[in-house]
């Protein structure tokens, strides 16, 4: 199951660019929490917290605790994080509210394992190609997996590892299965050695002879 985060937020009054703006010269992100029915909130969050917790990778595939002056109001997952295009700053939160009893999808990434264990990488000098680093999954909340584990250690030069081999929680269903999309996962590929051709020597060039001013008739 996922990690547990907590987010703090205050309802945030002010809408519209300005107001975005003024929030984020103040330290804070604004968010909007949306979903399962209940009307949207326009939310506020202190950057500093928000931008230490989007470095763990498990934060995007937790379930979040959503709490407004000390009580949680509602559980959400991250739907869409905005940055600034040039600074280190988050610029906006999207978070869908989820329920118990209803399924959602949501991105989870792969985590390989094996890789120098591999034939074809031990023995065969061959290198692993990922093909997908994340896939999306169906699964009720209380079942989100933090990632899931591809095992690469039995892949020979040419092998290749696709959706149907994983092994998956009870309930997590993989939605490019549903649809018939058996995608490769990750390969391994030959290294092969190219030989580079040194470049031939240019060609000598002979300046061509001065032609011979003509010869004065005498008078």
């Amino acid at each position: 199951m996922s990690g547990k985060f907590e987010l703090n937020a205050e309802l945030r009054v002010e809408k519209g660019t300005g107001a975005s703006r003024r929030l984020r010269r103040a330290g804070k992100v604004p968010a909007i929490l949306y979903g399962a029915g209940k009307e949207s909130l326009s939310l506020s969050l202190d950057h500093d917290p928000l931008w230490h917790q989007t470095h763990r990778e498990v934060f995007f595939t937790s379930i979040l605790s959503i709490k407004v002056d000390g009580k949680v109001i509602d559980q959400a997952i991250v739907r869409d994080l905005q940055m600034h295009p040039y600074k280190p700053r988050v610029s906006h939160l999207d978070l869908q509210r989820v329920s118990a009893t209803e399924r959602l999808h949501i991105p989870v990434p792969f985590h390989f394992v094996g890789q120098a264990d591999a034939p074809g990488v031990k023995l065969q000098g061959g290198l692993v190609a990922h093909l997908m680093t994340e896939v999306d999954v169906s699964c009720l909340p209380g079942q989100l997996p933090e990632y899931l584990t591809v095992d690469v250690s039995n892949l020979n030069v040419g092998d290749s590892i696709h959706l149907s081999n994983l092994t998956l929680p009870e309930g997590v269903v993989l939605t490019d299965l549903t649809h018939g999309n058996d995608l490769a996962i990750a390969t391994i590929t030959v290294v092969r050695e190219v030989e580079v051709e040194s470049a031939a020597p240019a060609a000598e060039v002979t300046a061509p002879a001065a032609a011979e001013a003509p010869k004065k008739e005498g008078k």
